[in-house]
């Protein structure tokens, strides 16, 4: 008997602070297996706390505050499917507590500059937030590896912090999370235990799916603008929200300024990302630009539905002397609706015009490096896992919440 009270003494607490528990059924429409697949269920404020279970097992999962207002709106986890099939799993809310915690399989950050620091991988200066003024002469320069940077176990980008925006790419060997050790600048050492580095020269171009304006022939970089920011949204440890936001942006001569918002959201186990383009008001008739760098010597794929990639070698740095070629596979998917023109590549871009009729377009990019022990290494390779790639994008797993 005093076992008993003693167990209901301890599930009060819990129980108490229990919100609701729901299920979710999740379904995979492709004949083939799918792992890490995100599912993302709105929450309300009051949510402290999660608990996922399938067929009686905990899994990972994350709560996201994705408008910054100190409240919980968002909860994430990935779910592994075979060709066809669909699991049901129950999700706990509770309104007391913390989030638990799991093994991080993204990672981002953003450190200023610490000058009392000589080796490049050991800066210090956390932040999570810059803002700088339009008129800023080298924002650049402000934040360690010139930007925001983020990363799952097969990927690592960073974001260049002033008017071009590029996205920038780090090659791995191996499946793991590496920046926080090399941050972008990975030493001789690391080199020779595995570490990946940078793989791609970017120069003004898109680098992999930059966004910009366009003047009716060619990109126009992100000014003049009122206020700049990069900032973390969320650390992980499923996935990892970075955004850039651009306020009082002369998109277009002789149009109205419009803020903006670049999100980026990167899942662990993806080599691809998310990005969400918001606008602060609709921009009909607005026309802005994306595309993939056009790596020298590079050999183009399109479906000319909204799919456009390449596959080529070049030095990832002006110093010939001190870095080896490499050779990279990008890619980017548009949503067909927001194409306006698939422009000929030149010596810079494979470029798209697009544009929306609301406040919102989204599109998705995607790169590999021939370093890998796990990825590509021929154009042919890199073209057909981009055709399914597209196919699994195209359908996506689909999520049903069951609520009483």
């Amino acid at each position: 008997m005093k076992l008993l009270f003693l167990i209901m003494a301890l599930l009060a607490p819990m129980a108490a602070g229990a919100q609701e528990t729901f299920k979710v059924q999740v379904t995979n429409p492709s004949k083939n297996a799918r792992t890490d697949q995100p599912v993302v269920i709105e929450v309300d404020d009051d949510v402290r706390s999660a608990l996922v279970t399938v067929d009686g097992q905990e899994i990972p999962c994350q709560l996201d505050d994705t408008d910054l207002d100190e409240e919980y709106d968002e909860l994430c986890f990935l779910a592994d499917l075979k060709g066809g099939e669909q699991k049901t799993f129950t999700v706990t809310l509770f309104e007391q507590g913390e989030p638990r915690s799991y093994p991080a399989r993204v990672y981002a950050e953003m450190l200023m500059r610490n000058d009392k620091v000589k080796e490049k991988n050991k800066h210090n200066n956390f932040v999570s937030s810059l803002t700088v003024r339009g008129d800023c002469a080298n924002s650049y320069n402000l934040l360690h590896h010139h930007g925001v940077d983020f990363e799952s176990e097969l990927n690592g980008i960073r974001i260049y912090f002033d008017k071009r925006q590029t996205l920038d790419l780090y090659g791995k060997f191996q499946k793991r999370l590496e920046l926080e050790a090399t941050q972008f600048y990975t030493q001789a050492d690391q080199k020779a235990q595995g570490y990946g580095d940078d793989v791609l020269w970017v120069g003004n171009t898109f680098g992999l799916g930059a966004f910009r304006g366009w003047d009716g022939h060619e990109p126009t970089m992100i000014e003049p603008v009122k206020n700049r920011t990069q900032r973390v949204v969320a650390y992980g440890p499923l996935r990892t929200i970075v955004e850039v936001i651009d306020q009082g942006w002369q998109a277009e001569a002789g149009k109205p300024a419009v803020n903006m918002t670049l999100r980026y959201t990167q899942y662990a186990g993806h080599r691809d990302t998310d990005v969400d383009v918001y606008f602060n008001r609709p921009v009909r008739g607005y026309r802005f630009s994306t595309g993939i760098i056009n790596v020298k010597g590079s050999v183009e794929y399109s479906d000319k539905k909204g799919l456009r990639a390449c596959w080529g070698t070049d030095y990832p740095s002006t110093d010939t002397l001190k870095w080896k070629r490499e050779t990279v596979g990008l890619g980017i998917l548009l949503n067909r609706e927001n194409i306006i023109s698939e422009e000929p590549a030149n010596k810079d871009n494979y470029a798209f015009v697009v544009g929306t009729k609301d406040k919102h377009l989204a599109y998705k990019v995607v790169y590999g490096s021939a370093n890998e022990t796990f990825g590509f290494h021929s154009a042919q390779e890199w073209f057909d896992w981009l055709k399914q790639w597209r196919k699994e994008a195209d359908r996506p797993v689909v999520v049903k919440e069951i609520r009483k």
